[in-house]
């Protein structure tokens, strides 16, 4: 695709906007770029490795939100494993141990859908992009959510995860390589049901996000380039230039950033209701549209 072709920079621009507000939200990002596809002249399927790309920048977003979390517990769990007298750990402070801890965690719950994903990655690109199985994964997880946020205990802090907890939430995060799970609301469904508070859920939710999305957006990107470089094709799935990604990647990041702000101020106070109403309402709609005929999977 010609780089300097940017016919279709109001769709590519809309998508990023759709990315940004959708991705920390429970609601499932992939399910609405797939949807407002079905919209946008010379859209149609964004595709998986568009939806990969632009998630770069709403983690980078959650980078710039997180910095000093994520550089103090870099920082420990540097020290944990590389500094003299480790073992005992006199080196750290409490509160050291449990970043270092938790470092620990994001990097149990990031490998099992590295793992899943590496090896069905033709089924995700393909098979698990239907609308009729984004319009009921968007109901009965928006079930699922409301349920764990609502009969479970609220009480613990993200200080008091272990690594069960933290290999059981990765593991949670596996479903949301099905475009309409989410994978905020995955992750944070199962924090919940574990106990933890709202936004200890959704703290967590981001920081494990983190290497998952930006493992599978540069993949993605190298494998893009790679195949324009060798002749290999077009990118796949895509209707949009160089340009016209870089400019949604861009939208999604600064969106994305103004949402975590809203969403961590939001959980201290309130429940997840709202998204899960959103998610049943926009999930029944999906499917009656696709069972009268009026929208085509």
């Amino acid at each position: 695709m010609n780089p300097l072709d940017y016919a279709n920079i109001v769709p590519a621009l809309i998508l990023g906007l759709v990315q940004g507000l959708t991705e920390f939200i429970p609601v499932s990002s992939s399910a609405h770029l797939r949807i407002a596809g079905l919209f946008l002249p010379g859209a149609e399927d964004p595709g998986a490795t568009f939806t990969a790309i632009t998630q770069l920048g709403t983690e980078l977003a959650v980078i710039l939100y997180f910095a000093k979390d994520i550089a103090g517990i870099i920082r420990s769990w540097w020290l944990s494993v590389f500094s003299r007298g480790r073992r005992q750990g006199k080196y750290l402070t409490p509160e050291q141990r449990t970043q270092a801890k938790i470092g620990w965690y994001v990097i149990f719950a990031t490998i099992p859908i590295g793992v899943v994903g590496y090896l069905f990655q033709d089924t995700i690109r393909e098979t698990f992009r239907s609308l009729w199985l984004i319009g009921a994964v968007l109901v009965v997880f928006g079930i699922v959510l409301w349920i764990a946020d609502r009969v479970t205990r609220n009480d613990r802090y993200l200080s008091e995860m272990n690594a069960p907890h933290g290999v059981i939430i990765g593991l949670a995060q596996v479903l949301a390589l099905i475009p309409g799970v989410s994978r905020s609301g995955a992750t944070i469904s199962m924090a919940r049901a574990l106990g933890y508070r709202r936004d200890a859920a959704a703290r967590f939710a981001f920081l494990i996000a983190i290497p998952a999305v930006f493992i599978s957006g540069l993949f993605e990107l190298y494998s893009a380039i790679k195949d324009e470089v060798t002749g290999a094709g077009v990118i796949p799935a895509i209707p949009f230039s160089w340009l016209e990604i870089g400019a949604a990647t861009a939208v999604a990041f600064v969106v994305g950033l103004g949402v975590i702000a809203f969403l961590m101020r939001y959980l201290r106070t309130r429940t997840f209701l709202p998204f899960v109403i959103y998610r049943i309402l926009v999930g029944g709609t999906l499917l009656a549209l696709l069972a009268s005929g009026v929208v085509a999977d």
